[in-house]
């Protein structure tokens, strides 16, 4: 089943499973029958975090299940990076603070601060997870050494603050290469370590990694995210935190529009960008990247999740400065695809979408590539694709991301 074309084809295998008719489906999801009988059919692309989750409930089966992954390719690019997620799994579930350090010794912890700070945050942002995984599992294994037996209590800070942006780099890792429980497994323990530390601010950076899964009850989720933000607000002490809080407000649009509340999400982009007024529009220099620019960015991101598409897309596009995203590829790279995913729901615009996505796909391949949103899109754009140059073009990045074309 996970060799089918696109999640429209997993959907209707699901859905004959367990005996539904696609009037039946569609009244325990919520959406339109036709809706749904293109997208088995591969005429619509079922990309959107809200319809994925409701058709998920009405199934009763989970979100991976539908989606499917991770698609392994011959691409070295694309498939390369899952060699580190075996040891990165055994960093997450042999290490613990009540037990012993699962190594004997470890690098100075001045050494691991700054390779976390520097090699692997900056590879990172480029989402360069061939880089990233040769660093992470020995740093959360050395860190968790240093945690058990510091020299101090500023070193103990040290180790927990470096422990929870490495569970964070390895949440966002799990994810993007399609391993969702493994990312949910390590936004935990940051969340665990950010309680250890008893710093509210560090419990808002865990919070932004715990409360972004691919969820199917997104409800529960914006509520949490919401909690999330009013917890942390009263706390923030200088515009140094900002970000945090700032990072966690996008969270919360995103979620809304997750759950169909249009309103919300409308609320916290507003809140977002006076947020971002208080910081430097630095991509480079903030935490997660938070600036308006990256507001105006997500704008984009939770219109094409509130269902925005073609000229409604490009019009919020069009409030990025695209020259200040070099500074961070990786905002870049989800920047482009999330254009091109908005672009392709019109079936007049393919040709301008798959310029978004080829774009997207050279600013960070490992990441393109690893992207389910964007190869369901592609997926059904290929079942729409007539013109010829339309085909070659999608058929590259099709075999590139492992869809059957």
């Amino acid at each position: 089943m996970h060799d089918e074309i696109t999640i429209g084809a997993r959907l209707r295998a699901l859905r004959r499973w367990r005996g539904l008719t696609l009037d039946e489906l569609g009244g325990l999801a919520g959406l339109d029958k036709s809706f749904l009988s293109r997208a088995e059919r591969g005429q619509r692309s079922l990309d959107r975090r809200s319809h994925i989750a409701a058709l998920a409930t009405a199934l009763q089966v989970s979100e991976h299940e539908l989606v499917g992954g991770p698609h392994l390719t011959s691409d070295p690019l694309q498939s390369e990076p899952h060699r580190y997620i075996p040891p990165l799994r055994v960093a997450l579930e042999t290490n613990g603070y009540h037990s012993e350090p699962v190594v004997e010794r470890a690098r100075p912890l001045p050494d691991l601060a700054a390779l976390m700070a520097g090699k692997v945050e900056t590879e990172r942002r480029r989402y360069n997870y061939l880089e990233v995984g040769k660093y992470l599992p020995d740093l959360i294994d050395e860190l968790h050494w240093h945690a058990h037996s510091p020299a101090d209590e500023a070193a103990h800070r040290l180790a927990l603050a470096t422990l929870v942006e490495a569970y964070m780099c390895a949440a966002g890792m799990a994810r993007s290469l399609q391993h969702p429980d493994l990312g949910h497994i390590a936004a935990m323990r940051a969340d665990e370590t950010a309680v250890l530390l008893d710093d509210p601010i560090a419990r808002g950076k865990a919070g932004f990694a715990l409360l972004r899964p691919n969820a199917s009850n997104w409800p529960r989720i914006q509520s949490l995210t919401e909690r999330a933000v009013d917890r942390l607000d009263p706390h923030i002490r200088d515009d140094r935190d900002v970000p945090v809080l700032g990072m966690l407000t996008l969270s919360a649009a995103l979620a809304s529009a997750a759950s169909r509340d249009h309103a919300a999400a409308d609320h916290w982009l507003e809140v977002a960008a006076d947020l971002a007024t208080r910081v430097p529009d630095d991509l480079d220099g903030n935490w997660q990247a938070f600036s308006a620019t990256n507001v105006a960015i997500w704008y984009v991101t939770v219109g094409v999740e509130a269902g925005k598409a073609g000229s409604e897309v490009t019009g919020l596009a069009a409030k990025v400065d695209e020259a200040k995203l070099d500074a961070h590829l990786g905002r870049k790279t989800c920047f482009l695809a999330d254009v091109g995913r908005g672009v392709a729901r019109d079936p007049k615009r393919r040709d301008e979408a798959i310029g978004w996505l080829r774009r997207s796909e050279q600013v960070a391949p490992q990441r393109f590539r690893n992207d389910s949103k964007v190869r369901e899109t592609i997926g059904v754009m290929l079942e729409q694709a007539r013109i010829a140059s339309q085909g070659r073009e999608l058929r590259g990045m099709a075999a590139r991301m492992g869809v059957p074309h």
